[in-house]
């Protein structure tokens, strides 16, 4: 089965609005969450015989969405929104592997209910963790990250954050510092 279907769409406004469905195996529903993208998302869940059921229960929630004008955006139109930590070592230490734990899984649940994207990898090296999102809107993201640092008290004041687009993965751009910076390096 299909993991999980994510779709967005613009509204008259032009306002990006998503939604998004899964089967939860251990509690056999599936759920749906929706809203605006940045915001906090509304979930619904709906409890499902099995496996076979939720397949159509998703086929039908995919052909809704593009009925109503949902479309998955393409990697391509995202952006890399890069949470980066300056280290004491090269290569880290225990904590600074704590912290990347404790950050990457804050971040998977703090973007993800609010449409903003996914966690895609983290990486140590010159003496910098970074943790790499995948986000359809680099400016909520962005401020998504940094209340969620802040609000899981994970060292906020050695966070920086650089983005760029999916497509030029060279050309990161600053767009959070602890400190008056000039670019954003990985």
């Amino acid at each position: 089965m299909n993991g999980i279907i994510r779709v967005y769409k613009r509204d008259d406004e032009g306002i990006l609005n998503f939604r998004e469905a899964w089967f939860d195996e251990d509690y056999s529903q599936l759920v749906m969450n929706y809203g605006v993208v940045g915001h906090q998302s509304k979930t619904e869940e709906t409890d499902v015989a099995g496996a076979e059921a939720a397949e159509g229960l998703m086929a039908a929630f995919a052909a809704q969405c593009a009925e109503d004008g949902y479309a998955e955006i393409p990697d391509e139109e995202q952006f890399w929104v890069v949470a980066q930590y300056a280290l004491k070592t090269k290569d880290g230490t225990d904590r600074d592997r704590y912290l990347e734990e404790k950050a990457k899984d804050a971040l998977i649940s703090h973007l993800a209910w609010r449409g903003l994207g996914i966690v895609d990898r983290s990486e140590f090296g010159n003496s910098k963790l970074n943790i790499f999102c995948l986000c359809p809107d680099v400016n909520k993201a962005v401020n998504a990250i940094k209340v969620c640092i802040r609000g899981e008290d994970l060292d906020f004041t050695k966070l920086s954050i650089g983005a760029a687009p999916f497509t030029d993965p060279e050309a990161f751009r600053l767009k959070h510092s602890p400190k008056p910076a000039s670019g954003f390096t990985l």
